[in-house]
């Protein structure tokens, strides 16, 4: 194919994006054999000719591409899940695609993938007792059917309720206009707190509102360290004391600086020791009655950072936060680095607390909000949310 036939096909060089390409003329596109199927001789010192139709189809499908936007947010999620989409839905389809009919052993083998994606027992039970349940009513004879029905279910366990994904993602928090909003990072240590809490940080900054930071991890040097340096990269105040001071006065004084400096959003990073369960637990207690005592209804939020390559143990650690925290929303930080993303299905599932943003990168724009649409459409393979 000639460097003309090239710049017809796909654009001239430095062409706009969504230019959409010209039609092959009709001469370029009979130059190829009639017969259906049949490839031309190939001649030395020459390149293959191609089959009918290529030419045309070539330019349907470039120009498909050119009209068809891409939404920054569906491909991040898209990227994100490819692991888990290998590790559990490509697994599931397959073993519907080539078990053929429904019996005990299909069910067997849905359930060690459904397991080992820690998709959670409880869901793994519902999923599983519906598809049941699917094959009985329509009398379904082979599997190849049950993953759009599964599809379904796990919309319904993520609470979808078929609403559009807006198109300017909105953050899920409750901020409101003329207060001080507080939210309270906990978690524990090594499931990526800090570097979330800098990544809200960037949001909620790229939306206008001024944030200070509280640096109430105490019990770690470099945990002050660390938010210092992501305080002065972002550009934003971090209010903190001495390695050992008390977490709880570090908050008080944070409120006081965040109200005198007319901050609209106060993010409080705190510790995550797990070595000390009890101790960890009576701090954020501690932390929350200062909270309450300073502004009412603060906090406003209370988000647990969880790493999702844990699995089920991060379910062990909603289960005991939730206990303490009174949490109000869930981070799933470094789903694009496992194939165990079906831990936002077992969450989801024994917790009635919305998952509201996944980590899918290293970098700041790498928080996305959760929406459950384009975090179906991605782990299932299809091209939009």
């Amino acid at each position: 194919m000639d460097s003309t036939m090239l710049k017809k096909l796909f654009g001239k060089k430095g062409s706009t994006e969504g230019e959409v390409p010209a039609a092959p003329s009709a001469e370029e596109q009979t130059a190829v054999p009639e017969s259906p199927g049949e490839e031309a001789p190939a001649v030395e010192g020459e390149e293959p000719k191609l089959k009918k139709g290529f030419l045309r189809g070539a330019w349907e499908a470039t120009k498909k591409l050119a009209l068809t936007p891409v939404d920054p947010w569906f491909e991040a999620v898209a990227k994100g899940l490819d692991k888990t989409r290998a590790g559990l839905v490509n697994k599931v389809a397959s073993l519907f695609q080539m078990h053929g009919k429904v019996d005990e052993a299909l069910w067997e083998e849905l359930e060690d993938i459904l397991i080992t994606s820690d998709v959670g027992t409880a869901a793994t039970e519902r999923i599983i007792n519906q598809l049941r349940e699917i094959v009985k009513e329509k009398k379904l004879a082979t599997a190849e059917p049950l993953l759009e029905e599964m599809r379904t279910i796990l919309g319904a366990v993520l609470n979808y309720d078929g609403s559009d994904v807006p198109s300017e993602p909105v953050d899920p928090l409750n901020i409101e206009e003329g207060r001080l909003n507080v939210i309270l990072m906990v978690g524990v240590n090594g499931t990526g707190k800090t570097t979330s809490t800098a990544k809200l940080t960037h949001r909620l900054k790229s939306k206008g509102h001024k944030v200070i930071l509280a640096a109430a991890d105490t019990f770690r040097a470099a945990a002050i360290d660390q938010l210092l340096v992501w305080g002065n990269r972002l550009g934003v105040d971090v209010i903190h004391q001495n390695e050992g001071s008390d977490p709880a006065a570090v908050v008080f004084d944070a409120v006081n600086a965040a109200k005198a400096r007319k901050a609209d959003v106060l993010i409080v990073d705190t510790a995550g020791r797990l070595h000390s369960k009890v101790n960890l637990m009576e701090e954020l207690r501690k932390i929350r009655r200062v909270l309450t005592r300073e502004i009412p209804d603060a906090p406003h939020e209370t988000l647990l950072v969880l790493d999702a390559t844990t699995g089920q143990n991060a379910v062990n650690q909603a289960r005991t936060f939730n206990d303490v925290a009174n949490l109000t929303g869930l981070v799933l930080a470094k789903l694009d680095g496992t194939a165990k993303g079906g831990i936002v299905v077992a969450i989801s599932q024994e917790f009635q607390i919305p998952v509201k943003y996944i980590g899918l990168g290293e970098k700041l724009e790498d928080l996305q909000v959760f929406h459950p649409k384009p975090f179906l459409s991605a782990l299932f393979g299809e091209t939009d949310g």
